[in-house]
């Protein structure tokens, strides 16, 4: 399975910039991250500040750990 990879700091810079907190797939495409048929797995790459909940394909330990630590839920779809 080939999977389009999302660090936590394209996610990061979407929170502060945007005000976004509920990432899925639709946010991914409207904002450029992902294309309509991509499997999206969310990689531990940066540092994460905001609270965010997150819908995705897959998530690496890195980055479910950082998601977590700030309060945040990932869900796998």
């Amino acid at each position: 399975v080939e999977y389009k990879a999302v660090n936590l700091s394209s996610l990061e810079k979407l929170a502060s910039e945007k005000g976004i907190t509920e990432f899925n797939l639709e946010v991914f495409m409207d904002n450029g991250l992902t294309s309509r048929n991509d499997l999206v797995k969310i990689l531990g790459r940066g540092e994460l500040k905001s609270k965010i909940t997150v819908s995705a394909h897959g998530f690496s330990k890195a980055a479910l750990s950082a998601i977590e630590a700030q309060g945040g839920a990932c869900t796998k779809i």
